[in-house]
């Protein structure tokens, strides 16, 4: 049975000692992080009674966090997650609790801009947590391939149940709730997170310098060309997910179902988070990169269905199954996009190049909400759907103009050994004769 073999990988996975534990409280920070955008939004479109000014404070808040989360992954690759993540949740805390009392307070707008900006410190628990699997199971290709696709899946699960419940908190007892619980649940969570000592990972020794091994960057993890495509693909993924967010409201929103639109984007999430789970049940065959054409590939193919669903007008219900069956495609690429950063980059770049990852879909889901805002606005219903379309063919294109490059260091050099195998053999071929 699917379910008794489902059941059985991720308990092996599970068995690794302090797996666990981690897993857990990196649960509590994922968590709040996806009920900040809702518990902002709600709280100054309450308080402020603009959502215009809801929309472009946390515009802001992505901008820093696009910018400072990367910064944070140095960090981290340098001094080790736990003696970053205490000062960096500690921290983050302060701008939270200033921009509350600001708005309690009725400070200036200004001041709204400034806290929510300065809150770009949350640690990358998600990232951290993906270095602690890579370490436990450094040996193990396919655990690892089973914890990347269990990571995806706990993503979506938290971007389907953090949204509700900030929505919950907000309406049933104060604006402010969402934001005091979310606050509470990540300083929380990146605490107990960090105090998993067992299971962080050892800082890898700094090369001398000059001695950088051959394929492996040294400075910014951008100077990989892998990593290059990849955060392109990447900002294209987000904007899938920040246009489909926005298109779906609007659409619902024509046929007069405005509050069904959170039921629809949680298929999205629950397609995505079934197919990660059982992706990651298959035993990887072929190379990554091979894989990573295929799930973009695959995204591009399966998201013409809510497209032709809202250029045809659908139901709620036949909507609903499009956008089930679009989430389906995005965790397997999302799956085998992590494992390449793993693979494309040396031990001492990983949470910086995790970061910078994530980082690109920050920006690509800004960007893809902003312009199906637009053309919300501007077009028919349904209209919005081509742009999550266009987005997916475009990140199949980035990958596949640059699929040379998503090979990693290792897959690189022994093609060129091979090579050069080759011409030494056939050069001594010809000296024989």
């Amino acid at each position: 049975m699917p379910s008794r073999a489902l059941l059985a990988s991720y308990r092996r996975l599970f068995a690794a000692p302090g797996a666990t534990a981690f897993t857990l409280a990196g649960l509590l920070g994922r968590i709040a992080l996806s009920m900040n955008g809702v518990s902002l939004v709600v709280l100054l479109a309450e308080r402020r009674g603009s959502y215009a000014l809801a929309g472009t404070v946390s515009a802001a808040g992505l901008v820093t966090g696009a910018i400072g989360m990367p910064l944070l992954g140095r960090l981290v690759d340098r001094h080790g997650q736990s003696r970053v993540a205490v000062p960096a949740a500690l921290y983050n805390a302060v701008p939270l609790l200033a921009l509350l009392l600001c708005v309690r307070l009725g400070a200036p707008d200004w001041t709204l801009y400034a806290c929510w900006a300065a809150c770009a410190a949350a640690p990358n628990l998600g990232g951290m947590a993906r270095a602690r699997w890579a370490h436990l199971h450094r040996d193990d290709q396919a655990a690892r391939h089973l914890a990347n696709s269990f990571e995806q899946a706990l993503d979506e699960l938290c971007f389907m149940a953090g949204p509700v419940l900030a929505m919950l908190l907000c309406t049933t007892l104060a604006p402010e709730a969402g934001l005091l619980a979310s606050g509470v649940l990540g300083t929380t969570g990146a605490l107990l997170f960090a105090a998993q000592r067992r299971t962080e990972p050892p800082l890898p020794p700094l090369p001398a310098e000059g001695r950088v091994p051959a394929g492996q960057p040294h400075g910014s993890p951008l100077r990989a060309p892998g990593l290059r495509v990849l955060v392109l693909t990447f900002l294209a993924t987000g904007m899938v997910f920040g246009a489909t967010e926005i298109t779906t409201v609007a659409y619902t929103d024509s046929l007069g179902r405005k509050a069904a639109a959170g039921a629809l984007l949680a298929l999205v999430a629950a397609g995505s988070c079934v197919a990660g789970l059982l992706f990651g049940l298959l035993t990887p065959r072929r190379a990554p990169g091979v894989r990573f054409l295929v799930g973009a590939a695959a995204m591009a193919g399966v998201l013409l269905l809510p497209l032709a669903a809202g250029l045809g007008g659908a139901g709620l219900a036949v909507l609903g199954v499009a956008l089930f069956a679009a989430g389906t495609a995005t965790a397997p690429t999302m799956v085998t996009g992590m494992t390449l950063v793993q693979e494309l980059l040396p031990q001492r770049q990983f949470n910086e190049g995790m970061a910078v990852a994530v980082s690109g879909i920050v920006i690509g889901i800004s960007a893809g909400a902003a312009i199906a805002g637009t053309v919300a606005e501007r077009a028919a219903p349904g209209t919005g759907y081509a742009l999550p379309a266009g987005a997916a063919a475009l990140a199949l294109l980035i990958a596949l103009v640059g699929r040379r490059h998503l090979r990693p260091a290792g897959d690189a050099a022994g093609a060129a050994g091979a090579a050069g195998a080759r011409e030494n053999a056939e050069r001594v071929v010809s000296a024989s004769v």
